[in-house]
């Protein structure tokens, strides 16, 4: 679970980006080893009132990084996360709301960070998703997160 203060860091590091800010993604929280975050579809819209595929794929790749880089912070551990790849698949237009999860796709959260403490440097693979309204998926991420000491 994610700790308060390392939520709380995060929600003030995400408004320093100005395109989250345009986008207005706000953070939700942790729910069984998910981590969720929220945009509304009014400015992350396309010319066919669904949410911009931009705007998708954003949201989930920030979700991905939120994730990695709190559980480093949950560690004590100050890392500059970066994603290094991804695939993103449109499955179905989304007409609502933005609502992106990202869980750990392989492996452990304790080899990650006993990984960035040896090495100085780690790696994750990271799934996310938006849903429909109906529970369906309108878009789905995998990507690769690279975590490095900071100089």
């Amino acid at each position: 679970m994610i700790e308060a203060s390392s939520l709380a860091a995060l929600r003030t590091h995400l408004q320093s980006i100005p395109q989250v800010r345009a986008m207005q993604v706000e953070i939700v929280g942790e729910t069984a080893g998910r981590l969720r975050l929220d945009a509304p579809l009014a400015p992350n819209i396309n010319d066919k009132g669904s949410a911009f595929g931009g705007s998708l794929a954003s949201l989930m790749t920030l979700a991905g990084w939120a994730l990695a880089t709190s559980r480093l912070a949950d560690a004590g551990l100050k890392a500059e996360v970066y994603v290094a790849d991804s695939t993103v698949r449109y499955l179905a237009p989304l007409e609502a709301d933005l609502r992106a999860e990202a869980w750990l796709e392989e492996g452990g959260w304790e080899t990650f960070v006993a990984t960035f403490r040896q090495r100085g440097r780690s790696r994750c693979r990271i799934a996310a998703c938006v849903r429909l309204p109906d529970g369906g998926e309108a878009t789905v991420f995998s990507g690769r997160f690279v975590a490095l000491r900071p100089d």
